[in-house]
């Protein structure tokens, strides 16, 4: 019977620690954070401070920002040829002749028509008759030589603007036909010009990047064909309505170039990436680092103890290689990397500060 005392105080010490455990356990569970040991083979990042850039790329065409086409308002055969591809020329400037013979011939008819209702005209009013049909002919006859004149005047044609020609639709002795507008902008001129101090880039991005893109966002601007040659610009237009091949949707973007290097040319590839978003002076944790759930962002933090803490925290620019982290973390502290993550197809460069890659075991705090 001495053995019931001693055998009733180790239940009740079982019972306390029992209750012990689970009161630990609510607390836990009350906070939201659970505390763990970090297994020894768990890779982490260190949480630092610099800069995050966010970026989207696409290749893209180097072209003219400005073009005009030159057309013969007067048909005819070719008889004079003065622009050649590559000349650069003054608005105004004379590029090619057509025959003027039938357009002179058909001015002369039309003066000699207006003389003569000129002179009707006159004599109307000399014998007090009545005059209005003398003077309508005068009008009618006065537009028809005008109209002839524009005609002879159009056998010439001349530069609808300062520039260089890119291209020559006819020589010597072929036939031109008009098109009723010497500065029509549609590429089937006789003579085509460019104006190679203005050029631009013309790119394609997918739907998703080009929600990111804005006019006025800057970008970096790489030549295939030419080597070290780089250039700054920015984004100044972007197509409202998206471009539709093979089921992939793409949307123009217009690049303007701050300055072209050595040796650019229109036509030549080039590399475009657009800096959609940057913090500086930002707290940032590499991306693979964080675990998202919907609108939901949590880290697995380390302490010094080795223990971890699943925290839930806010992110600013997200970059492929770090999201900047505007509350939850602090610079310094250790991250865990988990085994399996997914980052987003923005970039991110120009980091500073320590700690931005991997480091085995947990490392040092």
């Amino acid at each position: 019977m001495r053995r019931v005392p001693s055998l009733l105080v180790n239940l009740a010490l079982a019972g306390l620690a029992l209750g012990a455990v689970g009161w630990s356990v609510l607390l836990v569970r009350d906070t939201g954070t659970a505390t763990t040991k970090a297994s020894a083979g768990s890779r982490t990042v260190t949480v630092a401070q610099g800069t995050v850039t966010a970026t989207v790329a696409a290749d893209g065409t180097l072209a003219t920002a400005t073009t005009a086409s030159a057309s013969f308002e007067t048909s005819g055969t070719v008889t004079a040829v003065y622009a050649k591809v590559g000349q650069t020329v003054k608005n105004g400037q004379l590029l090619a002749k057509v025959d003027p013979a039938a357009a002179q011939r058909a001015l002369d008819l039309a003066q000699a028509n207006l003389d003569a209702a000129q002179d009707a005209l006159a004599r109307a009013v000399k014998a007090g008759s009545d005059t209005t049909t003398a003077t309508n002919n005068v009008t009618t006859t006065t537009l028809s030589v005008e109209d002839a004149q524009a005609d002879v005047d159009g056998t010439k044609l001349t530069a609808p603007m300062a520039g260089t020609v890119i291209s020559v639709n006819g020589t010597v002795g072929s036939s031109a036909s008009s098109s009723g507008g010497g500065g029509s902008q549609e590429s089937s001129g006789f003579v085509e010009l460019a104006d190679l101090n203005k050029l631009q880039v013309s790119a394609s991005f997918g739907e998703s990047d080009a929600t990111k893109l804005k006019t006025g966002q800057t970008a970096a601007l790489t030549w295939s064909a030419l080597t070290d040659a780089t250039a700054t610009g920015k984004v100044t237009a972007i197509d409202p309505s998206a471009t539709t091949s093979n089921s992939v949707s793409t949307y123009g973007v217009t690049i303007s170039v701050d300055s072209l290097p050595d040796g650019a040319k229109p036509g030549q590839s080039v590399s475009v990436t657009v800096t959609t978003g940057t913090a500086t002076d930002a707290v940032y944790v590499n991306s693979a680092a964080v675990t998202v759930s919907g609108t939901r962002y949590t880290v697995t933090v380390v302490a010094d103890d080795g223990t971890t803490e699943t925290r839930t925290v806010k992110v600013g620019v997200k970059g492929d290689d770090s999201y900047q982290i505007t509350d939850g973390l602090t610079v310094g502290e250790k991250v865990v990397v988990p085994e399996t993550s997914s980052s987003s197809t923005s970039t991110t460069s120009n980091q500073q500060g320590p700690g931005g890659g991997f480091s085995g075991g947990g490392g040092p705090p």
